[in-house]
């Protein structure tokens, strides 16, 4: 009850400017969750920046960088990066959207030094649902379809960062890989490849992997979702849970069998550095309704409307 009552009373501060709100001269979409824990937030993120870019908008992605140990902030991200310096996720998304992006505590200075640099028009927020300081224009909240919101109530009793009441005033309610309510956006992960930790241009099918014992592992929010999402492709694995965010070293994953071991794309972010020939990981794509995308798009282009822009983009879906 107390954290629950900080929650709300901080939520307020920033609605009343008790707190200064920085509001960017270009559209905010915001794509968080209010659970702790892995909810599909990465791969729906990557998904509405396509979308966006599809639609002839100049995207970039600020996030708040956890994992990452630089000793400056903001920092720019490139695939190239160093998931110790920006963080695993940031690394995976930069990969993933191929568009500007920036991380760091303070995501004010993130989006003026995208705004100082780039032709961006539309800013995308990752993980950002809790981050009053920027004002928004849409927000996207992802749910566990499964999990869902475990006892309903807020840390340290429950598993959510804010009240479920919160779902109230966003816009748009994702479910991942459940059965949505009539206001959620159906989404679902599907396995695109098979890819080498090592050499990424290596690949092979998910089909060549069903008659051999394989190691799982996993270091992210919901690990026991990917293990299921394999089994279910008929794999035989044995599955090897990490915390979120995990700092992988080779003993970690020195099983002496010689088994391949098949990991996510996040992990591989971390573990390329060391990989040896049978490191394999998988690569995701969310699958989401037409519907969602047009509506996505229409109230963008409100936002747009009832703002006084000094610049110009395409508003057409190509």
């Amino acid at each position: 009850m107390i954290f629950q009552a900080i929650v709300v009373m901080r939520r307020w501060a920033y609605k009343l400017h008790v707190f200064r709100v920085y509001r960017p001269p270009v559209p905010v979409i915001v794509v968080g969750n209010i659970n702790v824990g892995g909810t599909g937030k990465t791969p729906a993120t990557t998904w509405v920046v396509q979308a966006l870019k599809k639609a002839g908008f100049n995207p970039a992605i600020v996030s708040r960088g956890y994992g990452g140990h630089a000793k400056h902030w903001p920092q720019q991200v490139r695939p190239d990066s160093d998931p110790e310096v920006v963080g695993d996720e940031a690394i995976l998304l930069a990969r993933r959207c191929q568009v500007p992006m920036a991380v760091g505590p303070d995501r004010k200075l993130a989006i003026q030094e995208l705004l100082k640099h780039t032709a961006v028009n539309v800013i995308v927020m990752d993980d950002g649902l809790q981050h009053y300081a920027v004002a928004r224009d849409i927000e996207i909240a992802v749910i566990d379809g499964q999990r869902r919101f475990g006892n309903g109530h807020c840390l340290p009793a429950g598993p959510l960062r804010e009240p479920i009441a919160r779902l109230r005033k966003i816009h748009f309610l994702i479910n991942n890989g459940g059965d949505p309510k009539d206001d959620e956006f159906p989404m679902l992960l599907h396995v695109e490849k098979v890819l080498n930790v090592a050499d990424s241009h290596l690949e092979r099918s998910i089909e060549s992997l069903h008659n051999t014992p394989l190691h799982a592992v996993a270091g992210i929010g919901n690990p026991q979702r990917f293990f299921r999402q394999l089994t279910a492709m008929g794999l035989q694995i044995e599955p090897h849970a990490f915390p979120d965010h995990h700092a992988y070293v080779p003993k970690d994953l020195t099983f002496n069998d010689g088994y391949p071991v098949l990991m996510t794309e996040k992990d591989a972010v971390k573990c390329e550095r060391f990989a040896p020939d049978h490191y394999w990981y998988v690569t995701v794509d969310a699958k989401l309704p037409s519907e969602f995308e047009q509506q996505l798009l229409d109230t963008l282009y409100r936002c747009i409307a009832g703002r006084k822009n000094k610049w110009t983009v395409n508003y057409s879906p190509s």
